[in-house]
């Protein structure tokens, strides 16, 4: 049997320490061993998307990156999007816009979202449409989360005014 190994780290901007196994995925560690049951598991060969979180400010797949990887990074996940009780603005418009139905690759549209309007906060549609290329969704076709997406980022431009 592998001896698990501790792993110092900030999630959602708290510091966190965890054990995990050597060859756990960050995926696997944030939902077994934190709880953190918001980013999904679905496919675990970075294909869909919906395990989308980010490292050090990169969107990347949780499923494709070691747990032990995240030794002295920051980790962003789904639990971080809202402050409290107050919704993220892409968590508003998602809703606004019905851009969601089952939910299974909610969390993992929001993440990239985020990770796209944090380095170019006004996006065009092609734009959102690449950020989101690798986030599957069987449910909405889109085109609600695309407008959702541009919706927000309106909404984010103008707050920082």
């Amino acid at each position: 049997m592998a001896r698990r190994t501790h792993v110092e780290t900030t999630i959602n901007g708290e510091p966190t320490e965890f054990l995990c196994d050597p060859h756990q995925s960050l995926l696997d560690a944030l939902r077994d061993e934190l709880g953190l049951t918001g980013t999904k598991e679905g496919c675990t060969t970075g294909d869909c998307g919906a395990c989308s979180v980010t490292l050090d400010g990169r969107l990347v797949c949780a499923c494709l990156v070691l747990a032990v990887e995240a030794e002295g990074r920051a980790v962003g996940t789904i639990e971080g999007l809202a402050q409290g009780d107050v919704l993220h603005p892409l968590q508003e418009k998602f809703l606004e816009h019905a851009a969601l139905q089952c939910g299974v690759c909610t969390p993992g549209m929001l993440i990239a979202a985020k990770a796209l309007l944090d380095e170019k906060p006004d996006p065009t549609e092609h734009d959102v449409r690449y950020w989101l290329s690798g986030n599957l969704c069987r449910c909405t076709g889109y085109d609600k989360v695309v407008r959702a997406v541009l919706d927000a980022a309106e909404s984010l431009r103008g707050a920082a005014r």
